[in-house]
Order: structure tokens, then C-alpha cells, then sequence
């Protein structure tokens, strides 16, 4: 949430990608991951949307014309996978901005959500 919040400061419009990652494994599918997403978003974010996908996010900023990839980052680890991913994606034409975490959500991981929640 805060990851969007500050992107809807930077750009006119957001969506929010709900993607397969095939290093985790989430209790339900992206549709319903997708569906929670657009429920816990306040209702006044009319330019946030939330989509469910399965392929490359490239692919989909490409064939969506989105310009730029925005990712969270927690730490240095997360920096360095991220700029691997980021290396990819600008090489398929789709440039990535980072955002850092602010300190008070640095330990904090969609992991560990999911953990508290069950």
C-alpha cells in the first residue's frame, strides 16, 4: 500500500500487477490475490488499478503501454535481485524506478503477512 501510495505522487496513473512468482507459492490464485488487493484499496484511488497476470511484466507493460516498471525495496538483497530483474526488463524496452521502503517497513515481506494472517 505504501509502495502505491507513493507512486500515485509520482505518476498519473497506477496499476498494480498481481504476478505469479514461481519462488513462492500463495494459499489462493492471482485472480483472488487481485480481488483483495482492489478491496483493501481506498475507494477514492480512482487511478490505481489492479490486474491479475501471468506472463512477463514486460510483456504487459508493452502491450498495456505502461512506461515504467515501480518496485519496492527493502534492503541491499532486495536491491540486488531487483536491479537483475529491472537489467531484464529495461533490456525488453521497460525501465524500472525504485522506491526504498521506509525504515519503519523495512522487515516487513508479503511472507510474513501471509503468516500472520493464517
Amino acid at each position: 500500500m505504501n509502495v502505491v501510495r507513493r507512486a500515485r505522487d509520482l505518476f498519473d496513473e497506477v496499476v498494480v500487477l498481481v504476478a505469479v512468482n514461481s519462488d513462492k507459492r500463495p494459499d489462493v490464485g492471482e485472480e483472488e490475490r487481485a480481488a483483495a488487493v482492489r478491496a483493501a484499496l481506498p475507494v477514492e484511488w480512482t487511478s490505481v488499478t489492479v490486474v491479475a497476470w501471468s506472463g512477463l511484466t514486460s510483456d504487459y507493460c508493452r502491450s498495456h503501454e505502461v512506461a515504467v516498471i515501480v518496485r519496492g525495496v527493502r534492503n541491499t538483497s532486495d536491491l540486488q535481485a531487483e536491479h537483475r530483474l529491472a537489467a531484464m526488463n529495461q533490456s525488453l524496452g521497460v525501465p524500472t524506478v525504485f522506491l526504498p521502503a521506509q525504515p519503519e517497513l523495512t522487515r516487513l515481506s508479503s511472507t510474513a503477512v501471509r503468516r500472520l494472517g493464517s
